[in-house]
This record gives structure tokens, sequence and C-alpha cells, in this order.
């Protein structure tokens, strides 16, 4: 596929004065949410990473699935071939499946290498250019903003449902209940990759505590 330009000459609005200030702070968000999902991921028992969510739902293991398979499906080739590969499978990213906390993060890692390798290799000066998922048109801002949008969208889901599963050991990834206060005064996460930094450190949910 032939790159073309998306709007005529509006690829000017995004000369910032700084080089590739927009593709940067985009990667910084998603960054911001793949620590968000591992902040939560690691809190959860090994067993319970494939155990149904609510309402027999998707477990934590088939949603990791599904955003690793999308992200290799759109940002493999992301400016010149379609972003909804022919070798994706998209409803089996979908079924049940028991798998080790290894094979989980092994492939959840495959799906964010490929985007952040595609990341590093653009510029601002991409984004009013054109890319195409499942033949349609999008500028390259537009493809990358609804993917950002898609994987923050599924990691939601991962934080709440392992929330869930960790019961009263949850360690909280954002501000705590009661802690605004606390918080606003010392802010410490605002930006996306403070607040990635910080979410490094989460540790394991404690055990709970034994029964007397």
């Amino acid at each position: 596929m032939v790159r073309r330009s998306l709007g005529g000459d509006k690829g000017a609005r995004y000369s910032t004065g700084m080089p590739n200030t927009l593709i940067k702070s985009i990667e910084a968000e998603f960054r911001r949410y793949k620590a968000l999902a591992e902040g939560a991921l690691v809190q959860v028992a090994d067993p319970l990473l494939s155990s149904p969510g609510p309402s027999n739902g998707n477990s934590l293991a088939t949603i990791c699935w599904h955003v690793a398979g999308n992200l290799q499906s759109r940002f493999t080739e992301f400016l010149s071939s379609d972003g909804e590969k022919p070798w994706r499978r998209r409803e089996e990213e979908f079924l049940a499946r028991t798998v080790s906390r290894e094979a989980l993060l092994e492939k959840w890692a495959a799906g964010w290498e490929v985007l952040f390798a595609t990341l590093a290799t653009l510029s601002d000066a991409d984004l009013p250019a054109a890319v195409t998922i499942r033949g349609q048109s999008l500028a390259v801002h537009e493809a990358l903003h609804r993917s950002l949008a898609h994987v923050s969208y599924h990691v939601g889901q991962i934080v709440y449902l392992a929330h869930a599963l960790s019961g009263p050991a949850w360690r909280y990834l954002s501000i705590p209940p009661g802690g605004s206060d606390a918080y606003n005064a010392r802010p410490a996460y605002d930006k996306p990759l403070a607040q990635a930094e910080v979410l490094r450190e989460v540790g394991p949910a404690d055990p709970p505590a034994p029964a007397t």
C-alpha cells in the first residue's frame, strides 16, 4: 500500500516545534496502560489468571491474548499493509484457555514489542499519512488513537477483574479510597511515564491472613 496524506495540507497542524512530540505523548500513554495491566496481573494468583470473569466472561488470560493479538496484527508492517492481517485468528483469541503465568506474559509481551518497535520508527510527520484497517482508510493519528482507546478499554477490564480476584489484599494502582487530599498535596503520577515508573514497584498481593 502506498502511503498518502489525508486532508491535503492538514499535516501542518502537527508542527509542534519539537520533534515527535505527539508520537512520544501517545507512546507514553501506551506505556501507562501497559504498566497498569501488569501492576494488576502481578497481584493475581497464578491459577486465577485463567478463571472466567463474572457471568462466565473473559478471563484475564483471554483478555491479554486478545490485546496481544490485536497489537501484533495492527502494528506489523503498520504503514504498508492492512492492520487486520490474514494470519490473525481473532475468534481464537477469545477461546477459554488455561495458561501459565509465563505463557501469558510471553504472549502479552510479544504484542507490545511489535507496537513499540513500530512507534520507534514513526515521527510526527507521519501522522497525516493514511493506513488501512479492514480496508478502511484512516490517518495514522486516527489509527493510533483508536488503538490506544482499545487498549485502555481492555486494561480497565483487566484491572477490574484482577481487583475482584485479589480481594482485600489488592494494592491500588491509582489514588486509593480516602487518599485524594494526600495525593493532591503531592501528585506523583499525573504524567504517564511517572505513573508507569511507580507501577513497576507494585508486587504480588499479600496472602490473606489465616482464619482464627
